[in-house]
């Protein structure tokens, strides 16, 4: 049987970008758009607040477009300050090349294996679903949802125990599927 879990953010990740005022290197978007128009052109950025000062930047989304090519749907999520926008935009990587950030995942991010029933099995079968684009080592999932420690998982994989058709090592942030044999 297919047991299903699923990565899940349960937040905004932060933002890995130098601070001006202070030099801290992380700001937590708090999902705020700025809009302005000038005759037909349209700027939009997302406000990111930083963690250590409060100092607000300004994350380009929108730069000198013409007001004609933005979807509507799409400007009144950002006049909107829609969350979910937010998020959408933080993970675009056009949007991280362009404002040159990074993002921070750490506590921003939950595992749902559906429960426990699973771990009594001899043979256990997951495939593992990203609700977004967060980039998780795949031992720490592992050993989080099978109630084990890292060093366990990394000796079951050594033994052959824990098979899987991608690299286990390093980070994901795409699905796969994994078999374990206790």
């Amino acid at each position: 049987m297919l047991n299903t879990w699923a990565v899940v953010p349960t937040c905004l990740p932060l933002v890995l970008r130098r601070c001006h005022a202070c030099t801290s290197e992380r700001f937590q978007a708090n999902g705020k758009f700025r809009v302005n128009a000038n005759h037909k052109l349209l700027d939009a950025w997302l406000l990111v607040l930083c963690t250590t000062c409060g100092d607000t930047a300004k994350l380009a989304i929108l730069e000198r477009v013409n007001v004609r090519s933005v979807k509507p749907g799409l400007l009144d999520r950002l006049h909107d300050n829609d969350p979910s926008l937010a998020a959408e935009l933080l993970q675009d990587p056009a949007v991280q090349r362009r404002n040159r950030i990074a993002l921070d995942w750490d506590g921003a991010w939950r595992l749902d294996t559906g429960g426990s029933d699973h771990l009594d099995h001899e043979v256990i079968d997951v495939s593992v679903r990203f609700a977004a684009r967060i980039p998780v080592r795949p031992v720490r999932l592992i050993a989080e949802g099978c109630g084990l420690p890292r060093a366990e998982v990394e000796r079951l994989i050594t033994e052959g125990k824990l098979v899987s058709a991608v690299r286990l090592s390093g980070r994901l942030s795409g699905d796969f599927t994994f078999t374990l044999k206790r």
